[in-house]
Formats: structure tokens, sequence, C-alpha cells
């Protein structure tokens, strides 16, 4: 008799806890928070690796042979335009401008004679005491003298050439390296290499570009009234280097190469950027982001913000009784610390910034709204 009323409780209290706990579980909404998409003015940016170049580099070497005599500045030193670097023996080539200037007075002599005797020949000539023929003679002397007067004031002019080559001077402004050969060796005239030097501001960076982004970059130079090859259509770009302390720097495109490279379907183009305080080296790598577009409005969301729905990215857009649906987008490149959206939104959306994990079918969500601010200033790009 006990069991027959046990069994009818049992279900009772089942039901009242049921009912009890079911709009309490129904009232949990997963809080998420949501945000409107930021549209601002923006640039679209490609990026690139390439290599700092110098824009002048040269290898000194001596015009002139001989043992060098003298060293003129410290390793690695900064060098200006006409400073002396090194000095080749000079004796021997005093030794040569002393006899061309003796040569260049021998000959002023024999010309002075030979015009005096021409001179005296020709009057005599005149009155018939003389042949003809004589003069003729004093005339190929005369000339003679001339000539030789040439050629020594031509010796003289190469041998104090020669003197002058012996002290070897900066052709250009910039960094010198080290020495790479020492006082008393012999230099071999235009052969043995002294040291180089490179110049430092401004300075040249380049990178090689596909054909896509080149017919890209050539289109937005033309807008610009220029071409890529001639000036680069004045594009800015940013070049960042491994010095993580360092912002972007910030140049022009001024040139690009006349071809595409038939085997690597790329074409070289350089960018120049000024370096007055010498952080930027010869040589160094870095990433450059260049502009490949005119400004245009453009939609931007977080990372955080984009899931996926199997081979599609996706945002999911939340409406005013919280519930929330998925919107496909086709994604641009990262701009500002958020990511371009190409197409798939209005910009006027409310969107999942935070808390896509408590996204269910069905479920709909508690939102808390939040303002993104227009750049996230812990990736910010130079821009």
């Amino acid at each position: 008799m006990a069991r027959n009323w046990l069994i009818p409780a049992i279900l009772l209290f089942s039901t009242v806890l049921f009912a009890t706990s079911s709009p309490a579980q129904q009232q949990q909404k997963p809080a998420v928070t949501v945000a409107k998409p930021v549209v601002r003015d923006v640039v679209d940016v490609d990026e690139f690796i390439g290599r700092f170049e110098a824009v002048d580099e040269v290898t000194i070497r001596s015009r002139v042979g001989g043992y060098l005599d003298q060293v003129d500045f410290t390793d690695g030193a900064m060098v200006k335009k006409g400073d002396q670097l090194f000095v080749i023996d000079q004796r021997p080539f005093q030794t040569a401008l002393d006899v061309a200037t003796s040569s260049l007075e021998v000959a002023k002599s024999t010309l002075t004679f030979a015009e005096a005797e021409f001179t005296r020949t020709e009057s005599l000539v005149q009155k018939g005491t003389l042949a003809v023929s004589t003069l003729d003679d004093r005339r190929r002397e005369l000339r003679s003298a001339q000539a030789n007067l040439r050629g020594a004031e031509a010796s003289l002019a190469r041998a104090e050439l020669d003197l002058e080559y012996t002290k070897i001077i900066s052709p250009l402004a910039g960094r010198i390296d080290r020495r790479l050969i020492s006082v008393g060796n012999l230099v071999q005239a235009d052969q043995t290499a002294l040291t180089t030097i490179v110049s430092l501001d401004p300075i040249d960076f380049y990178f090689d570009v596909d054909e896509r982004r080149v017919l890209n970059y050539a289109r937005v130079a033309r807008e610009h009234g220029s071409d890529l090859q001639e000036g680069g259509g004045s594009l800015d770009v940013f070049v960042t280097i491994a010095d993580s302390t360092e912002k972007p720097f910030k140049g022009k495109l001024d040139f690009a190469e006349n071809r595409v490279d038939r085997e690597t379907g790329t074409m070289r183009v350089r960018a120049r950027f000024d370096n007055p305080d010498f952080v930027l080296q010869p040589g160094l790598f870095g990433r450059v982001e260049v502009s490949a577009s005119n400004t245009y409005k453009g939609i931007l969301v977080p990372d955080d913000a984009i899931g996926s729905d199997q081979d599609q990215r996706v945002v999911y857009v939340v409406a005013e009784d919280g519930s929330f649906t998925t919107k496909p987008v086709r994604l641009g490149p990262r701009l500002y610390g958020y990511r371009v959206i190409r197409a798939g939104m209005r910009g006027d959306e409310t969107i999942v910034v935070n808390g896509l994990t408590r996204l269910r079918p069905g479920v709909v969500v508690d939102p808390k709204m939040i303002t993104l601010p227009p750049e996230v200033a812990s990736t910010e790009n130079g821009q």
C-alpha cells in the first residue's frame, strides 16, 4: 500500500523541481561584447622584404703606381668629399715634374732661337742674299720648335697631374671602410683596392614586386600624374627594421626597372629614405609597406570578431532582441590594428567582437555594447 502512494509523490516532486528550475536556466543568456565596425578613410598597403643599398658607393684606387706613404683617416669614420685619404710616395713624381719643367724651358729657348733665325733668314731672302730653300729650312725648324714646345707643355701638365694623383682624396661624402693596405706596400695604378666609401644620407631600399602589384602601382602612379619608372608615382612607403624600438621609417618610391624579369616575373623597385641619423645601413634587411590604392572608406573589424564557417570567413551580427546571424565576408589587409572587410558588410551592423566561443545556434545572447577606437596603438603601422 505504501508503494502505491510513493510513486505519485516522486513524480509530483520532480515536476515541481523542473517547473521551478527551467525558467531560471532559460533566463541565463551568454554575455558577449558587441560593437559597430570602424569606418574610416584608409589606403591599402602591401608588404615586401627588401634590402637597403647606398645611393653612392665607390672603391678607392690610386691613379698612379708607387709605394703607399700615408694613411690619413680613421677606419670607419665619416669623411667629406675632398678629404685626403692616402698619399703615395711623391718623390719620384716630383723628380719627373722637375725634369718636365726643365724640358719646357729648353723647348721655349729653342723656339725663341728658331723664331729669330726664321725672321733673319726671311729678311735676307727678301733682299736676295740667301736662297729661298734656306728660308724653307728655317720654317721647318720653327715649326718643329713649336711642336716641341707643345709636347713639353703636355709633359709638364702630365707630370703635375701625376703628382696631384699621389694625394688620393674622397670623391664623395659617406662612411669609409677600413684600410685594405698598409703603409709601405706597393700600390698598382688602377688595380689595388685601398678602401671603400658608401653614402648614408639619403639611402635606397630595393625590393621585388610581382606583376599584378606592378600593374596596380603603375595605375596609382598614373592617377597621381606620374610614372612608376620615373619618380615611382611618389607613393608613400614605410620600412620596419629588425630593431623593434625603432618606429617605421617613411620614404617614397622613386624608381622602378624598365622591364619585368622573365624568369621571376617580378620587377625591382626602389624607395628612397632620408637618413640624417645614419640609423639605416647598407645591407640591412627590412619589411616595406607600400600604399597600394588611393584613399577610400574602409570597414574595419578586429581579427577576434572574425570566425569560420567551413571554407568561409564570417562575422556574427546581433539583432536588438539578442538573436544573431552569420554574415560571410571577404577579408582585406590589416590596417590600423584591424582587418579590412572587402565585401559582405555595410558598416552599420552590430557585430560580436568578443565571446564568439559562447555562440550556439538558436541561442539568444546578452550583448554588451562598446565603442572601438579608430586605431589600435599597439599595432600602429605608421599610417
